[in-house]
């Protein structure tokens, strides 16, 4: 029993390892550097060991992803209002759009690479599907008479990696999440 627990810290460091270096390529050389054996060599382990546990590169990336959102997902789910259940629909959604805006903007390069690793199965992507499925449950409790699920996708689209460090100037690094946050708020409105 002890062995297996030694086993599983070996694991939980090797995974650690792994997400820290897979940063550091992505923040030092972009996204095209990432690659299994870029990742292994940098954080010390073999390479079969990245793949065992990420299988390829984009489940490499979207473990990182879901690592950075983390905090995001447990606050949608089970922290307090706006953020949490329990505020209206507009006001969540303004909350939503600021975490996740927050975490684009930091995470641009990641973004990116995702998108690109992730292409072929963006919307199987655990991540997009429950960011997807929140955005919109929140139309759908705003605005019952439009297509909720297509307003989710069309929102989910301007998360961009190229578009948010477009749109993300060094004077202004919170323009992207306002720019979102005043269109979703737009689609929600009734004239």
């Amino acid at each position: 029993m002890a062995e297996q627990r030694a086993e599983r810290a070996d694991a939980v460091r090797n995974r650690r390892a792994v997400l820290r270096a897979t940063e550091q390529l992505l923040t030092e050389r972009g996204r095209d550097h990432v690659s299994l054996d870029r990742v292994a060599a940098l954080a010390g382990v073999g390479k079969g060991t990245v793949f065992r546990r990420f299988g390829n590169r984009a489940g490499l990336l979207q473990a990182l992803l879901e690592e950075r959102t983390r905090e995001l997902r447990d606050a949608v789910g089970n922290g307090p209002p706006p953020l949490g259940p329990g505020a209206p629909a507009p006001e969540r959604l303004l909350a939503f759009l600021d975490g996740l805006g927050a975490i684009a903007e930091g995470n641009a390069t990641l973004l990116s690479a995702h998108g690109q690793a992730c292409a072929e199965d963006r919307y199987g992507d655990p991540s997009y599907q429950l960011w997807h499925h929140h955005l919109a449950a929140l139309f759908a409790d705003g605005r019952p008479d439009l297509d909720a699920d297509f307003l989710a996708h069309a929102v989910l689209a301007l998360f961009d990696g190229d578009l948010v460090r477009h749109m993300t100037p060094h004077d202004d690094p919170r323009r992207f999440t306002r720019s979102v946050q005043q269109m979703a708020m737009a689609l929600l409105r009734r004239d």
